[in-house]
């Protein structure tokens, strides 16, 4: 096959994907746009549970009523059919990979995914109720917290991908090892600056507030060492697979001779 033809059937390909991942997500928004309102009701809890009695959230624009739930299902059926998404990904690439990067690849975007999921439950369990709690305490008396919905649904994703993106340092760090571009050394040398940086990177993308911040920077500095841990444990079970490889070949070669 020439390259115009090769390059052809890719694109053939990569469409074909494409409209199986596009598929998959508006099977899985149909049934959430049908639940839109209270998928939203779930998302604003952290908030609506801290307003005083009587607080409520409030929609500024004509279309806004509407268009935001329906953000939310969208988001949500991304969610959900994540695994097929990926998959689909998975399904294009997979052809061109050697079989050493196929057992490298699929383990990483499965831990990957977990990881940026676990992100986003520690953000609406843990660190939302929380900060939360602290901006509304600090309300001045005779001021009604009355949050925009639109203004709320994006701060709540700033967090999630925040916290999802935090999450996924252990993966970073084990990639990092795996291809050679860090030591494990090096990694426990630069720790110091690792807790500065995540103090400085928390209060860049946080909320200006002291517990949002400790929220995201503890985390980050607890998931950076974990990363520091498997990526050890990881290290040393390959170096101990090509020593036991090593030690099996003569043997190998002498059984060889032999017949």
């Amino acid at each position: 096959m020439n390259v115009e033809g090769s390059l052809l059937s890719h694109l053939v390909e990569l469409r074909t994907r494409l409209i199986r991942m596009l598929g998959g997500l508006m099977i899985g928004f149909i049934p959430c746009a049908f639940y839109a309102r209270e998928l939203y009701t779930i998302l604003a809890q952290p908030l609506l549970e801290k307003l005083p009695q009587g607080g409520q959230m409030i929609a500024t624009d004509v279309a806004t009523p509407f268009f935001v739930p329906m953000k939310v299902a969208m988001m949500l059926a991304f969610v959900i059919t994540l695994p097929h998404t990926l998959y689909q990904i998975w399904a294009f690439i997979a052809p061109g990979l050697y079989t050493h990067e196929k057992r490298l690849a699929l383990p990483l975007v499965i831990a990957s995914s977990l990881l940026f999921f676990l992100g986003m439950l520690f953000a609406y369990f843990a660190a939302l109720p929380l900060v939360f709690e602290f901006i509304t305490y600090f309300a001045p008396e005779g001021v009604a917290v009355m949050t925009d919905i639109n203004k709320y649904l994006s701060f709540v994703l700033s967090m999630f991908m925040a916290f999802g993106i935090t999450f996924e340092v252990p993966v970073v760090v084990m990639v990092l090892v795996k291809t050679g571009v860090i030591t494990i050394e090096k990694l426990r040398e630069i720790r110091p600056y690792v807790i500065v940086g995540s103090f400085v990177i928390a209060a860049i993308i946080t909320p200006p507030d002291v517990i949002s911040q400790f929220m995201l920077a503890v985390p980050l500095c607890l998931l950076y060492e974990v990363g520091i841990i498997i990526a050890n444990i990881t290290l040393k079970k390959h170096i101990k697979n090509n020593e036991n490889k090593t030690s099996n070949q003569p043997e190998d070669e002498e059984t060889d001779k032999k017949t």
